[in-house]
């Protein structure tokens, strides 16, 4: 998509070439019938700069080059209908630059609401000391917990406050899919304040690019999937079952930010020797979860009754995320590939490998994986 587009510009840039060459003399181009004016060559030189920068735009990945790719199309336009006798077929590379920009500008304009949501979500980080993870804060905790907090690293570190993290993922959309889709994510946390955001980008076909926005931030939920960043074709928020499927969510994500155990917004619950039952409240909202370890306190998995769907008649299903592999990252050990799985009527539904490839957690750039 993106090398046709490149393809389109560079040619629609040299027709527009040859119109300026022609009005000045320089060349004889018989596309172009009608006498060209040395005014109108001067505006067929504009359109060629139009073109040939949005090109190299796209080519070097500005995600600004709509705004070019629109003054080029409108620019090209009014000469096309000024010479429509020999220039008509023109339109149609104009409306498909047009469509691609279009696109662009919804891209760009999604990824803004991102990154000005993310700092708003930064900004609203209270102030507080800095606190470490001691022997004597654990002890409250159950045994398993104590144990998973001891052997992952976390005693004797700073409380992690903020972290951020870069995913590749491999997805299956629907139960009968047999083909994965492959997506990449980044996503960022608050702790202190329970919050995240997580912006997903993938590819249903070559023409077919998805981008979509999970968050959770002052106890509510939202979520937003757009076709070509343009089409909403999944929009909910601020319902009570988005809101704790969100909430649940962080609950379970806190694995890769173990500090957060010591949360006052989250008790435990010893269940047997190797699982602890997590419950979280957080501005009238209340979700929980269980986290099985093995003898060592290695975390194994975390499985929860969760909405899936927000129908009025939708039903918490079984949730299950299972760790499949483990590193130390700043020194804490924390799952980085995972897999997520839904309990259905008609079988186990495995929707979502997920591998970590970069993380920054503590304050912001404490630590990388890359």
């Amino acid at each position: 998509m993106r090398l046709t587009l490149i393809t389109l510009l560079a040619i629609h840039a040299l027709i527009h070439l040859m119109g300026f060459l022609k009005g000045f003399g320089l060349s004889q181009f018989e596309g172009i019938k009608q006498e060209v004016s040395r005014p109108m060559a001067l505006l067929w030189l504009v359109g060629f700069l139009l073109m040939a920068f949005a090109c190299v735009q796209v080519l070097m990945g500005s995600p600004r080059w709509f705004v070019t790719g629109f003054l080029a199309v409108v620019v090209s336009q009014v000469l096309i209908i000024l010479f429509w006798s020999d220039a008509r077929f023109g339109t149609i590379p104009n409306v498909i630059i047009l469509v691609a920009a279009i696109m662009a500008y919804a891209a760009f304009d999604f990824q803004n609401m991102i990154r000005s949501e993310r700092e708003q979500m930064i900004t609203s980080i209270p102030e507080a000391p800095e606190s470490i993870i001691t022997e004597s804060s654990i002890q409250h905790l159950p045994p398993i917990v104590q144990k998973w907090l001891t052997n992952t690293g976390t005693v004797g570190k700073q409380a992690v406050r903020q972290l951020s993290l870069t995913q590749e993922l491999r997805m299956k959309m629907k139960p009968e899919q047999t083909a994965w889709t492959n997506a990449t994510a980044d996503q960022i946390f608050t702790i202190d304040t329970p919050a995240f955001n997580w912006s997903v980008e993938m590819q249903m076909n070559p023409f077919m690019p998805v981008t979509g926005r999970d968050k959770f931030e002052h106890g509510k939920g939202e979520m937003l999937i757009k076709l070509f960043s343009l089409f909403p074709i999944v929009k909910a928020k601020n319902n009570d079952k988005i809101n704790q499927s969100a909430l649940q969510r962080f609950l379970a994500e806190m694995v890769w930010f173990p500090s957060a155990a010591l949360q006052p917004y989250i008790t435990w619950e010893e269940m047997d020797a190797h699982s602890a039952k997590a419950t979280m409240t957080y501005n009238g909202i209340t979700g929980s979860g269980t986290f099985h370890f093995d003898e060592n306190g290695r975390f194994e998995k975390f499985v929860a009754m969760r909405y899936k769907d927000v129908d009025v008649d939708a039903k918490p299903l079984p949730w299950t995320i299972i760790a499949t592999r483990s590193e130390v990252i700043n020194g804490i050990t924390v799952p980085v590939e995972l897999t997520v799985s839904w309990t259905l009527e008609e079988g186990e539904w495995t929707w979502l490998e997920l591998s970590v490839k970069g993380m920054e957690h503590g304050a912001w750039g404490d630590g990388v994986m890359g």
